[in-house]
């Protein structure tokens, strides 16, 4: 069989590598997207190569990742919202474009290093979470489907990152240890709110923040500057701490209130996908997780109309943030995901 290694310069993908390669006929590919420093970074993954003894082809998909994922990026935040671009990227790019080329030059399979687990049987592909709970990437996943899921290889899924590190010393690759890929690749060190103003300067007005009853408290920089739950740098003073409750784009106004304004008991989500194509029962409870970094909490599944759902989740929770995804798992296996509404 052979396999192409999605490289990217780091641990991750040279670890795959060095495993892959005693398995199967390996060769590495690494995509040219936004990244600001691209020049660097393909220059460290073509040394890598060389070292690892495999030929590398470098994908140039800059302008398909300027459409797909950061136009959605830019949208998604002049709409109020708070997007995710890895869940899109992974999607659109990685798993979408990334890999129909890397079939296309004779590969069987995609390989990646990502933190997650696949089992396929003659029926479908199940997704799992990974082994190591504290770099589980499974999150990011849950918008592929079946094709792609059959076409690809995590085989750092039952592994913890500590291993990893070992594994690749000991084959003879060191300084990796403290150089973690950042999640959003093509921001580097620039702050979102300058990379959103700099793509659509015409959209940055400010307007008005405001409390739930419409008592005006200050002048906001622009809708994009804010998400749900922010309280640091609004410019406002009260006799008690205000948060960010919701972003009105019919009125151009922040609206905050109290802590407890910000706790929900149920969450809406649109676009829902569920990677075995069809959804599961309704009757039970399964864990949802509402951003990346939340850990995941019990809630009943209501399928709607129009390919919508609902979750009531048995504890109230915080910050539930329009335009991130709900992603359901049952135990460890991630069954599909929705935005947030």
């Amino acid at each position: 069989m052979k396999v192409g290694i999605a490289m990217s310069g780091g641990v991750d993908s040279t670890a795959c590598a060095l495993l892959l390669r005693e398995k199967y006929e390996v060769e590495g590919f690494f995509m040219r997207l936004a990244q600001p420093a691209y020049d660097d970074q393909k220059k460290g993954v073509e040394e890598l190569a060389s070292a690892l003894g495999i030929n590398l082809h470098i994908i140039d998909l800059h302008h398909q990742f300027s459409q797909k994922v950061l136009d959605y990026f830019t949208a998604t935040y002049f709409r109020g919202h708070t997007p995710n671009p890895c869940v899109i990227c992974n999607r659109e790019i990685k798993f979408g474009l990334f890999l129909e080329t890397i079939l296309d030059h004779g590969m069987d399979r995609m390989a990646t290093g990502h933190y997650a687990r696949i089992e396929c049987n003659e029926n479908r592909c199940r997704l799992f979470a990974g082994d190591d709970c504290e770099k589980d990437q499974s999150y990011f996943l849950s918008r592929l489907d079946q094709r792609q899921l059959n076409s690809i290889l995590f085989p750092l899924g039952s592994m913890t990152k500590e291993s990893i590190y070992r594994y690749v010393e000991q084959q003879g690759f060191h300084g990796f240890r403290g150089k973690e890929s950042q999640d959003v690749c093509f921001l580097e060190n620039n702050r979102i709110t300058d990379f959103l103003e700099s793509r659509n300067p015409a959209q940055t007005g400010s307007g008005p923040i405001v409390t739930g009853s419409g008592e005006e408290l200050g002048v906001h920089r622009g809708l994009h500057c804010y998400t749900i739950g922010q309280r640091r740098g609004l410019g406002i003073s009260s006799d008690s701490p205000l948060y960010v409750i919701r972003l009105d784009t019919a009125t151009n106004s922040v609206v905050v209130g109290k802590n407890d304004e910000l706790f929900k008991t149920s969450v809406t989500v649109k676009e829902v996908h569920w990677l075995a194509g069809s959804a599961p029962s309704a009757n039970k409870k399964y864990k949802v997780r509402i951003r990346y970094s939340h850990r995941g909490s019990l809630a009943q599944l209501s399928l709607l109309d129009n390919n919508r759902a609902r979750f009531v989740f048995d504890q109230q929770q915080r910050a539930v943030t329009p335009g991130q995804f709900a992603v359901v798992y049952d135990g460890s296996e991630l069954l599909g995901s929705g935005i947030i509404e």
